[in-house]
């Protein structure tokens, strides 16, 4: 019932969780084939505006595309490298954090060194300089990000584990015979999971503005993908005469950076609420 009553985390849960259906649905949902060209019918305006179709409601783009298509086949590319960045970062992070906040000592100084150096790496440069040298695409993307956006993760996984591997029931789980496997996943993961589900909303927003930032310098997601930075960097030619081929991905791109960050804060005041209660 806490949950009903944050305004911030249920309008971001409903934000993201209509584009994850929309991700999830988009051959349902998109009546029109994204990748289908036809010159003949470029730039169409929207259905609201004159001379708008109701076969292409957001119009077309500069090749003749349906951009509602085109759209919600970007929030399937868009979804999934938020997700798939946030679990391949989140695991290189919480095992680093975990493994340095429970042991200490010298190993604790290793995490933090590779914390370190990772938090002086220009983040948005060394994902042009990999992807420029590798190649554009969603894998490579994905994977690029993957492994530099991890540094958030182990810091709160690792203060985390340190306050917890104090605690009475890790010492009864050392009493009873458990091995350290068995304490880090039974009794330290479970009870960090809570910090890390914030810190996985923060991620996953920062890694669809940065694949929409390398889409936009041409560097990410490679065409005919319908990415929504991509699509904003085909538009910006035509966005002073046909303005809402910028403006529908750019609003659609802030509406769900929106909301995920309106759920993260939500899910952040909820659990803190629910630890001082």
């Amino acid at each position: 019932m806490r949950a009903l009553r944050n305004a911030g985390l249920c309008v971001g849960a409903v934000i993201v969780g209509f584009t994850l259906l929309v991700a999830i649905f988009a051959p349902i949902l998109a009546t029109q084939d994204p990748f289908a060209q036809d010159l003949s019918r470029r730039l169409i305006v929207p259905f609201w505006m004159e001379g708008g179709s109701t076969n292409h409601l957001l119009g077309t783009d500069q090749l003749g595309r349906d951009y509602l298509a085109r759209l919600i086949y970007g929030a399937r590319i868009s979804m999934l490298i938020g997700i798939m960045t946030v679990v391949t970062s989140g695991a290189i992070g919480v095992a680093m954090g975990v493994i340095g906040g429970f042991f200490g000592g010298r190993i604790d100084d290793m995490i933090l060194f590779a914390i370190t150096a990772r938090l002086s790496i220009p983040l948005i440069l060394v994902a042009l300089a990999v992807v420029s040298l590798v190649g554009s695409s969603l894998t490579v993307v994905v994977m690029t990000l993957g492994l530099l956006l991890w540094d958030r993760f182990a810091v709160v996984a690792r203060v985390s584990t340190m306050q917890i591997r104090t605690l009475d029931f890790v010492a009864a789980a050392w009493s009873a015979g458990c091995s350290r496997p068995r304490i880090l996943l039974r009794e330290v993961l479970p009870n960090i999971l809570s910090p890390l589900a914030v810190v996985a909303t923060l991620e996953m927003a920062l890694a669809i503005l940065l694949e929409a930032a390398l889409s936009f310098l041409g560097l990410g997601v490679p065409p005919p993908l319908p990415s929504w930075g991509l699509m904003i960097a085909e538009a910006k030619d035509y966005m002073f005469f046909s303005p809402w081929v910028i403006m529908v991905p750019g609003l659609s791109l802030c509406a769900l950076v929106f909301g995920i960050n309106l759920l993260g804060d939500g899910l952040r005041d909820l659990l803190k609420t629910g630890r001082t209660t």
